[in-house]
């Protein structure tokens, strides 16, 4: 690659993963003092607090603070060793946390030795580890002990990313050892190879702990993955991300609640038996040039928030019933529980607009929907001016959806034609909003006016319909992983 392009794809790839990537548990921005009041005549009360609470305290501190808290005095001795460790690499590179700076080549040796002596100094148990800033190609053997140590000390929340490049670095294989995890974020890696371990009904779970996985543009194997979440029985939530290859996705597990596939090369997802799965969600899907991506949904009895699915791409199965176009509705063509759903149309493809009548009504009883339009260089084949009237009426659009958002507004016929079927047809709808293009329209009043045309008269009092500029980047925002997966936030895909 020409080295500008290097440089701006790593930058995009590290941005899309560190966006996704949790908080550390401790913060390096505050500062710990405790200065005596007129009333304590210089009497040390912290040191007195019982040990129990000293070690709450530690544990909250960065490495470098909890460590220096040893030399205050002997009560404060062993409060350090005595206190979960609570540990991230990027405290120990200077700016890095507050923005200044990014880690180098050159920083690696240092960072590498200082994360060897923190892991050997320290007896254990480890409650949260993150090392997110090393190159650690020409460190193999230092990570290989680490991976070692961490298994062995009981670490339960792991984030381990590699700098780039090369982007296939190969995590040690004591990683799946590490049977104390619950919480695990892996970043531009090469996952160890799993052919040769037990598999099937009989074989030991090597993550009976793991309730949320993260794969980071990490190179690994369909029956890797496919192994990975076979030894992982109450996994909670699920993120990959990244992936150059194509991903095949099997899931089936009484406890997964969450998944989340975004820039992937996607060749299928099979919900099989998913009795708690709430959410799935698919972003910035891609395909090899021809091909589809099947997304199959089978038992997820509880799953409400679905998206985004792309007419275009997707190859829509409910059951065993393959959607297409001009389908009669049925219930074994249908998935009931969806209360909120995605759709990215590219509205000047004749054949992705023909599919979106079909697509929606799989889903009766969507309340909000979220369509984001998808920009294209040409348009392919042409609608009929009457297709949306002859569609038919749409069962969910006419008495169920009470909110829509659609991204991405351009102003295209296509668009057009779709939102003007919609306002002309729902009953039950209360609120729409409409974020237009960058560099769509030449003002927002000529996006309001455009959107004004289409919405009838009566609904001055029964629907508030807002337009806004887009506030993000040109076909919106990058997704962040944390942000699908609170469940505080009854729907991340609301526009704010």
């Amino acid at each position: 690659m020409d080295p500008h392009q290097m440089e701006q794809a790593t930058r995009i790839l590290l941005y899309n993963l560190y966006t996704s990537l949790p908080a550390p548990p401790v913060s390096a921005a505050a500062r710990l003092s405790a200065l005596p009041s007129a009333s304590s005549n210089g009497e040390d009360r912290i040191s007195s607090l019982p040990f129990a609470l000293l070690r709450d305290i530690v544990s909250r501190l960065p490495v470098k603070d909890a460590a220096r808290t040893a030399v205050l005095s002997r009560r404060w001795r062993p409060v350090w060793l005595c206190s979960p460790l609570v540990f991230t690499d990027a405290h120990l590179i200077p700016g890095f946390v507050e923005g200044r700076g990014r880690p180098t080549r050159a920083d690696t040796p240092s960072l590498v030795a200082a994360v060897t002596r923190v892991l050997a100094a320290h007896p254990g148990p480890f409650r949260s580890v993150h090392l997110v800033c090393g190159y650690m190609d020409a460190h193999q053997r230092q990570l290989a002990c680490w991976v070692q140590t961490l298994a062995d000390k009981g670490v339960t929340d792991l984030v381990l990313v590699n700098r780039p490049w090369p982007l296939d670095v190969p995590l040690p294989a004591a990683l799946l050892g590490v049977s104390t995890l619950t919480r695990l974020y892996l970043g531009i890696w090469k996952f160890p190879d799993t052919s040769g371990l037990p598999r099937g009904a009989g074989a030991e779970p090597a993550f009976p702990h793991l309730r949320e996985l993260v794969l980071s543009s990490v190179v690994i194997e369909n029956r890797d993955l496919d192994f990975l979440l076979a030894v992982s029985p109450i996994l909670e939530v699920l993120g990959i991300q990244g992936s150059r290859y194509g991903v095949r996705l099997r899931l089936s597990g009484r406890q997964i609640r969450c998944v989340q596939i975004c820039l992937c090369y996607l060749e299928s997802i099979a919900v099989v038996d998913t009795p708690s799965l709430e959410r799935l969600i698919i972003r910035e899907s891609m395909t090899r040039e021809g091909s589809f991506i099947r997304i199959k949904i089978g038992n997820a009895p509880n799953l409400r928030l679905l998206g985004y699915l792309n007419p275009g791409i997707h190859m829509l199965e409910i059951r065993n019933t393959v959607i297409t176009a001009g389908i009669r509705a049925s219930p074994s063509t249908m998935a009931p529980s969806v209360k909120i759903l995605g759709l990215h149309v590219r509205f000047r493809v004749h054949n992705d607009v023909r599919m979106l009548p079909a697509f929606l009504r799989c889903f009766p009883n969507v309340e909000t929907l979220h369509i984001m339009s998808s920009k294209t260089n040409e348009d392919i084949g042409k609608l009929k001016p009457k297709f949306w009237q002859e569609t038919g009426p749409i069962e969910n659009i006419r008495s169920c959806i009470k909110m829509m958002t659609f991204h991405e507004f351009q102003g295209e016929q296509s668009e057009v034609a779709f939102l003007k079927y919609v306002f002309q047809s729902a009953q039950a709808l209360k609120k729409a909003e409409i974020v237009a293009a960058k560099g769509s329209f030449t003002s927002i009043a000529e996006a309001i006016s455009k959107v004004q045309s289409l919405t009838p008269d009566s609904w001055a009092s029964n629907c508030s319909v807002f337009v806004y500029d887009s506030s993000g980047p040109e076909g919106g925002r990058i997704w962040n992983f944390q942000k699908g997966w609170d469940f505080s936030v009854s729907d991340p895909f609301a526009y704010h």
